[in-house]
């Protein structure tokens, strides 16, 4: 089997073929063929059986992982009465459509055009795309390296809209572009703010805008998209609303597509696009809410960076949208949410000096498209020095984590696209920075009194049981986030494999000592199965991502399967 890198740490992407099959043989591993007990690793290959349909597939490994989540390389192969024959990610994804039918009883017929969609935007990306650069590692760079996306979502690249205007605003095309703005009468603007001055990033905007007016600023995409709705027409033609075109300074696109980048400031609009899972809008209840989790949250977030001060995170005090009424005289929904934007803080608020903040999905991309990723950071240096660069990023990460959910009731959504690692100069890590409300929740147990205060519409999304809490918790720290993390370090030096899963029990257990070790601690040092999310389930049967199961994967974390896997 060819490398995964030469000397160099130079990488041969795969082509958009067999990273699309990957992906969905990472998904069917997961949560069908996995659980059901239909897989097997024999002469250094993957055999995984979709036994509903009939077919034993298989597929060459690279490297084996002690959570599961193995490796691949080349095509994915089927039996036949000749033999093993090639099997092309149409085919696969037809398979895949034929199982999850059988097994659901129920169909969806927009899951091939969805792999598709995911297929094709990831060949253009491929095609476009220049090697990985060496030398030092830039913010904008790894926001915008994520060429592959979720390994364990069914279609990470998927997107509705049109593929030419896609191409403007993607990040994996390097997209950065002024702002549409309009300015719109006073009282036709929705806005909350949590602290003075939050909306201030608004209004510096442009300096064109008429008395009466407020400026609002919209993603250029979403503007084309909405332009022809019936009331925004009627408002611009009254005047009540001025479109004054594009201007200002340029934003660059992120990672998530829709939050928009300045330099510093961050902004997060809606698009009417759906993008993997989700159409991406702000919800009337995510501006509302976005704002109250910042002011609710104030005392919650100071005692966590006062007791981990290389940790933080980026609130989000403002959102602005517009509020034109509809025929009932409530602000019309469509325009509402359509144009809501929301203010995130400017990495300046938080990040140490001297640190550059780097996304972690593109630190633990599986392969190396930016000069972000683990690799470069450790530019070939040895196992003892991946192990201390671990080491030290997990004693970062893992305590903020829990002492959230154990100490305030807070459930983080640390996954990867989530935080921010921030290096030193020696690319070794410093700081932490935990972005997006929207996917941080509040435990009723510690917080009743808050979600009681706030209209149901916006308590209801912001809360999340304890169990629930905890399984989001933990897939997004263990499952999405270290696991990913773990594997590109394995990636670099296969027999550490173990040893950074101890790490990661050494550091889980350190807080656990701390904090009394509390029930849940003590089952996930024991090793019982680690939750992970469903994302080919959930997007089969179209829910949203806050209803998506779990399906429960055999940990590494009990110290005797640590020490049995060094023997």
């Amino acid at each position: 089997m060819p490398p995964l890198t030469d000397s160099l740490g130079t990488t041969h992407l795969p082509a958009a073929d067999d990273a699309v099959a990957h992906t969905l043989l990472n998904c069917l591993l997961r949560e069908v063929s996995g659980p059901e007990h239909q897989t097997a690793v024999i002469d250094g290959h993957l055999l995984l059986r979709l036994p509903r349909r009939g077919l034993l597939l298989r597929v060459a490994l690279r490297r084996t992982s002690l959570l599961g989540a193995h490796r691949f390389i080349g095509p994915v192969q089927e039996e036949s009465d000749t033999g093993w024959t090639e099997l092309d990610w149409r085919r696969l994804a037809e398979y895949t459509h034929d199982e999850l039918s059988l097994r659901t009883g129920v169909r969806n017929d927009e899951f091939l055009d969805q792999i598709d969609s995911s297929h094709r935007t990831l060949a253009t990306a491929l095609a476009g795309r220049e090697p990985a650069p060496h030398g030092p590692p830039d913010y904008l760079a790894s926001e915008q390296s994520l060429l592959f996306g979720h390994r364990f979502h069914p279609t990470p690249k998927a997107r509705t809209g049109d593929a030419d205007a896609w191409q403007s605003y993607a990040p994996e095309a390097g997209a950065s572009f002024p702002l549409r703005h309009l300015a719109v009468r006073a009282h036709l603007i929705a806005e909350e703010s949590a602290e003075p001055g939050a909306t201030a990033v608004f209004d510096q905007e442009r300096g064109d805008v008429p008395d009466g007016y407020r400026l609002l600023p919209a993603h250029p995409w979403q503007y084309e998209m909405l332009r022809e709705h019936r009331l925004l027409r009627e408002a611009l033609g009254r005047g009540d609303i001025l479109d004054l075109g594009p201007g200002g300074r340029e934003y660059a696109a992120t990672a998530s597509v829709r939050t928009l980048f300045d330099g510093d400031a961050f902004l997060k609009f809606s698009l009417n696009v759906r993008i993997t899972n989700c159409l991406r809008k702000n919800a009337s209840y995510e501006l509302s809410g976005a704002v109250a989790l910042t002011r609710v949250l104030a005392p919650a977030l100071t005692d966590l960076e006062t007791r981990f001060p290389s940790s933080a995170m980026l609130r989000e005090p403002a959102y602005r949208s517009l509020a034109v009424p509809g025929p009932d005289g409530t602000p019309d929904r469509a325009l509402l949410e359509g144009f809501g934007v929301i203010v995130r803080e400017g990495l300046s608020r938080r990040l140490l000096p001297g640190t550059t903040p780097l996304l972690a999905a593109a630190v633990a991309d599986e392969y190396p498209t930016s000069a972000a990723h683990i690799s470069r950071l450790l530019d070939g240096a040895g196992p003892a020095t991946a192990l201390d660069w671990w080491t030290a990023y997990l004693r970062l990460l893992v305590p903020p984590v829990l002492s959230a959910y154990f100490d305030h009731g807070l459930v983080l959504e640390p996954h990867l696209q989530n935080v921010l690692i921030c290096v030193d100069s020696d690319g070794m890590p410093a700081q932490v920075l935990f972005r997006d409300l929207e996917g941080t929740k509040l435990v009723p147990d510690h917080h009743a009194d808050t979600l009681g205060a706030l209209p149901p519409e916006v308590a209801g999304p912001m809360s999340y049981d304890a169990q629930r809490g905890w399984d989001r918790a933990v897939y997004c720290l263990l499952v999405n986030h270290i696991a990913e993390l773990l594997a590109a370090l394995a990636d670099l030096h296969p027999e550490t494999e173990a040893d950074l899963w101890a790490a990661v029990r050494a550091t889980i257990r350190e807080y656990a000592d701390e904090e009394g070790c509390p029930p849940r601690l003590a089952a996930l040092l024991a090793g019982v199965p680690l939750p992970a999310k469903t994302n080919l389930l959930t997007r089969w049967e179209r829910k949203a991502d806050r209803d998506a199961g779990y399906v429960r994967l055999p940990s590494p974390l009990a110290e005797d399967v640590l020490r049995w896997s060094t023997r």
